[in-house]
């Protein structure tokens, strides 16, 4: 049976282990702990403090305590402690890729393209502490002058899935730290590590006591709705499925919270006659096979040009089929485990219901071998339209290939969803680009290109794929209240 080297036992060692409340490390009040897995080994990787009601209490009143002296800390000030983390992240690349690799299976490349990208949230919104700004008018009736100005909404709530660990934290964390808000994050029980490493880059970055308090826990429900029902938090940022975003607006009502939400997503995949198809196929597999197809952002229905749909599968299966799947840890590994049992479990479902609907597997279908929750790099044709996998999301790497006629079909069935996050098109043709893009609903479009997300845009779906918006000049909007000062002159 495959173990753990001696250095990834180090990197993940090194981690702390309990709760980070009011500056210092803490077991749960309980005393209780729970798991963390290694999805590669379906073994016991870790074991973490486990938070429960109490310890939301002792967060949530650490961050309402640091709210007015931190809100009051020069923007300058806030701007350098992110740029310091974001060195300090850099510096340690290595070891939170593995440390990410470890706890949640991604290649441990993919993972340090990752490390990277989060480190560009605290650089990004570091430039952006020291740039927001007021205003000031005359009235209509020239009598009164207003001055607007812009202050922190106060302590947030901050909820990050498993799937990006450390992206998703520094996504929520840079805005909250760049705008004056002290916070609480509860990161998912399934990658908890990434996070608490990243608390004590934090925290040697210069982070004051209070500003970020991390609860880790394998009982969501019982730490996050005391939160968002106990008076002290002012706003609430989410990742993660449209079931439970639902089920946080409800419990954020009775405050009036902020809210903002990234959730679930169906992302159709649209390649036109005139597409390239080797640039398409590159594409799909870019934006099908990121994170081993478990992210939001995945194409989860190609909607092909019925001309040129048989190479393209062709071409595409040909591709996932020279992926190596295995443990993110060994050399020249292109796809790692599913996170879980159930998320394989979920997968299996998926493509059963499909082929046993009639469609057809041109390459996978099946679990790869291993310890963990391998499943092969998948291709299908001839999906139903009635087929589960075409609305939810698969979060696993298979790819079903559906045909159209002309535009108008590819747009009707692109939108036939109640999600809206991302979307993707493939033509050479700038017309059709613009007609295309023009009429997806969707808060974001890839035009010939499989990956969106950058921290200088904003990120974020319309319909049941969320509210706000992340990332870019908006992006620390969401944690600004703007009030105004009227003044007569006489």
């Amino acid at each position: 049976m495959s173990t753990w080297t001696e250095h990834e036992r180090t990197v993940v060692d090194a981690v702390p282990d309990g709760l980070f409340i009011g500056g210092s490390w803490r077991p749960a009040a309980s005393g209780a702990r729970f798991p963390v897995e290694d999805p590669a080994l379906a073994r016991e990787l870790r074991t973490v403090a486990d938070a429960d009601a109490s310890d939301a209490r002792a967060a949530a009143e650490a961050a309402g305590a640091a709210q007015e002296s931190w809100a009051a800390t020069a923007p300058r000030e806030r701007s350098e402690i992110l740029r310091r983390a974001y060195e300090l992240i850099l510096e340690r690349q290595g070891d939170l890729a593995l440390l990410m690799t470890l706890e949640m299976g991604k290649p441990l490349a993919e993972a340090k393209g990752e490390v990277a990208y989060a480190a560009e949230f605290f650089r990004w919104f570091a430039e952006e502490a020291v740039r927001v700004d007021g205003g000031y008018q005359t009235s209509p009736d020239g009598k009164d002058r207003f001055v607007v100005m812009r202050r922190p909404v106060g302590p947030v709530l901050l909820i990050t899935p498993w799937n990006f660990p450390l992206a998703m934290g520094t996504r929520k964390i840079g805005p909250a730290v760049a705008a004056g808000c002290t916070m609480v994050v509860k990161p998912a029980e399934q990658t908890p590590l990434s996070l608490l490493a990243l608390a004590g880059i934090l925290r040697e970055a210069g982070l004051p006591d209070g500003v970020l308090n991390v609860l880790t826990t394998s009982r969501p429900g019982e730490v996050v709705e005391p939160l968002l029902r106990g008076g002290i938090i002012r706003k609430l940022s989410f990742t993660g499925s449209t079931a439970v975003g639902r089920l946080l607006i409800e419990q954020s009502a009775e405050h009036v919270l902020r809210v903002s939400l990234e959730l679930g997503g169906n992302a159709p995949f649209i390649v036109c006659q005139d597409a390239d198809l080797d640039q398409a196929v590159e594409g799909a597999l870019a934006a099908k096979m990121r994170n081993m197809g478990e992210a939001c952002t995945a194409a989860n229905r190609m909607y092909v040009h019925e001309s040129v749909a048989g190479a393209f599968a062709e071409r595409l299966a040909a591709r996932m089929g020279t992926l190596t799947v295995g443990r993110g840890t060994e050399p020249g590994v292109d796809v790692g485990p599913l996170i879980d049992e159930a998320g394989r479990g979920k997968v299996d479902e998926l493509v059963e219901d499909a082929v046993g609907r009639g469609a057809k597997t041109l390459v996978g279908g099946e679990h790869a071998p291993g310890d963990g929750y391998f499943y092969r790099p998948t291709v299908l044709t001839g999906v139903p339209a009635d087929a589960a996998m075409l609305h939810q999301e698969i979060f696993g790497p298979v790819a079903p290939v559906l045909t159209f006629a002309d535009e108008d079909e590819a747009v009707a069935a692109a939108n036939d969803t109640p999600y809206g996050l991302v979307s993707y098109v493939y033509t050479q043709n700038l017309q059709r680009a613009f007609r295309i893009s023009e009429r997806l609903d969707t808060g974001m479009v890839g035009l010939n290109k499989g990956v969106v997300s950058n921290p200088a845009a904003p990120f974020g779906g319309v319909k049941q794929s969320g509210l706000g918006r992340e990332g870019g000049s908006v992006g620390i909007d969401e944690f600004l209240e703007t009030r105004y000062l009227a003044m007569p002159l006489s």
